[in-house]
């Protein structure tokens, strides 16, 4: 089995990114997304331009999507059209991990590895900061 492109490190949290703009023409990003149990997730925000698969690997992840909660197991899928306002958490004792792919690839690599360099250990991130650079990849936060 190969090896992820690039591991990054959200607090708690790790992105492993598979596929990026660069592999796909723009098209695709593809990634696992690993969220051990108790961890902080990032806030309710939504897509301006870019559509979520999730695909299921290993424990549980649960979605809230519009509002309402979904637990992605193995083997299960969800699409998160662009525009609706979800989060992703682990609310079991084991850790999550779920694929996830965004298309087209405006939220990829770089997004991940300025929003990690905002969430260092013991401090609270800076809400404003994290919003700018939401919205600069096209996250929108759900109280915006």
């Amino acid at each position: 089995m190969s090896q992820p492109k690039e591991i990054i490190k959200i607090g708690q949290l790790e992105v492993h990114i598979l596929l990026d703009g660069n592999d796909t023409n723009g098209e695709m990003v593809m990634f696992e997304f690993i969220i051990p149990s108790g961890a902080k997730v990032p806030i309710p925000h939504y897509h301006k331009d870019v559509d979520e698969v999730l695909y299921g690997l290993e424990g549980v992840t649960t979605s809230i999507v519009d509002g309402k909660k979904i637990d992605i197991a193995p083997g299960d899928r969800l699409f998160i059209p662009r525009g609706v306002i979800h989060y992703h958490d682990n609310h079991t004792p084991n850790l999550a991990k779920t694929l996830c792919i965004l298309t087209p690839a405006s939220i990829g690599p770089i997004y991940f590895r300025e929003i990690s360099e905002l969430i260092k250990p013991g401090l609270p991130p800076d809400p404003a900061k994290a919003a700018e650079i939401m919205l600069r990849h096209g996250l929108v936060p759900a109280n915006k």
